[in-house]
């Protein structure tokens, strides 16, 4: 079925090519589709098919990060994000009854990040972020706002849980609901203490990993520990927010342990002195304020309940996110409250 979606959505957009075959790359971990398209011309493009959420944050998403591309093409950041293929002036998104769909171009590689980054390589990757993320501030003050916000996602959240079908799916308790409540709350009420509100907010992509951007060493030497950003693909996790949201995924990226097969979101990274260097290097280069360092532990939170509980079936296969789920309320949210930021907020001395 998400093929012929395929070939009706490549007809719609009225792109000239034809599209010659298709290619199943969906990740193995995530419920998400991915087609690769390969067209008359030799290039390719690749098909993202969702089939759940609101079609307008979709569309709007690919919106805003069509027009965050476009401020971004005086920077040197200009080609950093994967074009999303447009007609008629306006980024395409096509739709058929639950089923939405947009085009990407395929990019060239790139350089890999090797699955435990050097010293080096930490500090070069916290450069690498300070600067995109200074970019990206400039292009926010002239870049649409969205419907969607973290408040909404965690207040959607709230009024699930006390859903018994909700809770039944999932083989939650009374008291672990009651929890995941009591959580919710706590997130609006530490991020309204710390000045959420007049934090400022830029684009952010959240998820990031070595599969999903690729970089270029600045010194030509391939594999060195000098490097810049080189492409970016991979959308999913869209927002407009504080910038404090992609420090977490960084901070797996960085972890002592490296890169691992085994999915596990737990916190314990963020305390790692690798992190610490990363954000001491991001700081050179943007400088960081208290609020930035002390919403860490809320953006975590908010990963935990919107991405994992809330979301999660939509973003992983079902054995996994069961896993996942189970753990968010018997380790990870568990974690939070005890976790020390302190240290962290040494860096800006």
């Amino acid at each position: 079925m998400s093929v012929e979606l395929v070939r009706r959505a490549w007809v719609a957009l009225g792109d000239g090519r034809e599209a010659e075959n298709y290619w199943d790359a969906s990740p193995g971990v995530s419920s998400n589709r991915v087609y690769r398209v390969q067209l008359s011309d030799g290039n390719s493009v690749f098909a993202k098919v969702i089939s759940y959420g609101s079609f307008i944050h979709f569309r709007q998403d690919h919106q805003r990060i069509a027009q965050w591309r476009d401020l971004l093409s005086e920077s040197p950041f200009g080609h950093f994000l994967a074009p999303i293929l447009s007609k008629e002036g306006e980024p395409f998104v096509y739709r058929s009854n639950r089923d939405w769909l947009v085009f990407c171009e395929e990019v060239e590689p790139g350089e890999s990040l090797p699955r435990r980054l050097s010293t080096g390589q930490v500090r070069s990757l916290g450069h690498a972020l300070a600067e995109f993320h200074k970019e990206s501030q400039v292009a926010a003050e002239s870049l649409d706002s969205t419907w969607k916000t973290m408040g909404s996602d965690v207040a959607a959240l709230f009024d699930r849980v006390t859903d018994p079908e909700w809770r039944s799916a999932r083989n939650f308790t009374r008291n672990q609901a009651a929890m995941i409540e009591r959580h919710c709350e706590s997130f609006f009420r530490n991020a309204e203490r710390i000045g959420y509100h007049s934090m400022q907010r830029i684009p952010v992509l959240v998820d990031w990993n070595i599969t999903n951007f690729s970089t270029e060493t600045a010194s030509g030497k391939k594999g060195g520990d000098d490097f810049r950003f080189f492409r970016r693909w991979d959308y999913d996790w869209f927002r407009i927010e504080p910038r404090t949201l992609d420090f977490y995924f960084m901070s797996r990226v960085v972890r002592e342990e490296g890169d691992t097969s085994r999915f596990s979101y737990t916190a314990d990274m963020l305390l790692e002195p690798r992190f610490r260097l990363f954000l001491e290097a991001y700081h050179e280069r943007n400088p960081l304020e208290p609020a930035d360092i002390l919403f860490l532990k809320e953006a975590y939170r908010f990963f935990v309940l919107n991405y994992v509980l809330h979301l999660g079936e939509h973003f992983f296969q079902w054995s996994l996110c069961k896993r996942l789920q189970h753990e968010a309320v018997e380790t990870y949210l568990p974690s939070i409250d005890e976790m020390d930021l302190g240290p962290l907020l040494e860096i800006l001395r």
